[in-house]
């Protein structure tokens, strides 16, 4: 098994290789720097269409903003073009990712119907021209984000992950369900073992991390490099330092609705200065309830959160959650 990562990290974050995955619609510049300042070791940028990219969309590249905070970050493409590909690495690379990630596992079907995310999982021959034309664009390294395959009757990631190897990505996410799954059922940890076993390149396993204990659970059972929290992260940045107590072997606390609620408040503050108060807030009503799930009193608030468009709503909400005892 291969542990070196294939890609430099802040220098007080060499040694932890737990980060946050590319979600559409949550890891905006906003949450990646709350996420960054919480400890994770690096944070993916939503998925960002090379089409758009290339065709210069102002909004596509608002996706690529980086707060000062997050000194170091990762950003994900999707399509299916290889010379479009190659067109979008030159560039994002001028925004100096640590790395650029090819989504082949996105299973939502509009991403699909356009021939990416999974829909490449069924042309593995495919995926190694776009990752050979990505990395022919510039010198930043080039990983893939993969799912095991299309269904359970054409689970091909083997496959997939020597191609993509063989064609030059420094190293493999894999996603334990296939494109059939989306996110149903549980997450198969053994495939992502059996991947790091097989694979020369470092592995990342992704799915079913949603708390310290299963990041440090996959990491062991699995044997990979790295980890990817995705909606274990939602509205709980803290995973991160929890994490990290983990490691130091001591025993996490769980933030109290005081903490969730500045953390919340930075987060809005932070969403502002990128998208301006009407549509940050607008935006943050799922992170409000993302970050108030399953907390005593979470729910009356969360129906008011759902038509708040103002700082001061929000800031009302946060405030009456974090007095809830």
């Amino acid at each position: 098994m291969n542990h070196e990562l294939p890609f430099a990290l802040a220098e007080d974050r060499r040694e932890f290789p737990f980060f946050l995955a590319p979600v559409a619609g949550y890891s905006d510049a906003a949450y990646r720097a709350l996420c960054y300042e919480h400890g994770a070791g690096l944070c993916y940028t939503e998925m960002v269409s090379a089409e758009a990219l290339v065709r210069h969309h102002p909004i596509t590249r608002e996706l690529l903003q980086r707060d000062p905070a997050e000194t170091v970050y990762a950003i994900q493409l999707f399509g299916a073009n290889p010379d479009v590909l190659a067109r979008a690495v030159e560039i994002v690379a001028a925004w100096n990712p640590a790395v650029i990630d090819l989504n082949c596992g996105c299973p939502v079907p509009k991403i699909v119907k356009s021939g990416a995310g999974s829909a490449l999982l069924k042309e593995p021959h495919r995926i190694g021209e776009i990752v050979r034309a990505m990395r022919s664009a510039s010198s930043v390294p080039v990983s893939i984000k993969i799912r095991k395959g299309w269904d359970a009757g054409s689970e091909n990631y083997l496959e997939v992950a020597a191609i993509a190897i063989d064609a030059g990505a420094c190293a493999i996410t894999l996603h334990g369900r296939t494109r059939a799954q989306g996110y149903a059922g549980t997450a198969d940890w053994d495939a992502i073992s059996k991947l790091v076993q097989y694979s020369s390149v470092p592995v990342f396993g992704s799915g079913d991390v949603f708390s310290p204990q299963q990041a440090i659970a996959m990491r062991g059972k699995t044997g990979c490099a790295g980890v990817m929290v995705a909606r274990g992260a939602m509205g709980n940045p803290f995973i991160f330092e929890q994490i990290r107590s983990l490691m130091q072997g001591a025993i996490p606390s769980n933030p109290t609705p005081a903490m969730i609620a500045e953390a919340a408040r930075r987060h809005l503050q932070l969403a502002i200065t990128y998208l301006g108060e009407h549509t940050a807030c607008i935006e943050f009503r799922k992170h409000f309830c993302a970050y108030t799930k399953g907390h005593p009193g979470g729910a009356a608030l969360r129906a008011k959160a759902v038509t708040s468009s103002t700082f001061a709503e929000f800031e009302d909400l946060l405030y009456r959650f974090a007095s809830h005892t």
